[in-house]
């Protein structure tokens, strides 16, 4: 005799969901190709404004503007970032803050 089928048990789906709250958002410096700027010019600004900076990270920064026109080069709070942005942009580099 066959039998009763037991019913599957179907797994639990939980969703995790995380919301942030006060300063814990960050944002992001983003860099645009002008073909103004020397390398130099750049890695200089760089250097000089982004914290934790060294000139080959910066290097390698420069080339990715130069060739794909854009480029991340800072991410942390957004007054860190706005800050960071607005030297970059009295050095004269277009910058965005996301």
């Amino acid at each position: 005799m066959p039998t009763p089928s037991t019913p599957e048990t179907i797994p639990d789906i939980t969703e995790e969901i995380q919301t942030g709250s006060g300063t814990g958002f960050e944002s992001r410096v983003v860099v645009y190709n002008c073909e103004c700027h020397t390398y130099k010019q750049v890695i200089d600004l760089f250097c000089r404004f982004i914290p934790s900076m060294t000139s080959a990270k910066a290097f390698e920064l420069a080339w990715r503007i130069d060739h794909h026109g854009e480029a991340i080069v800072f991410t942390g709070s957004t007054e860190q970032a706005e800050d960071i942005a607005a030297k970059l942009a009295g050095g004269g580099l277009r910058v965005a803050v996301q």
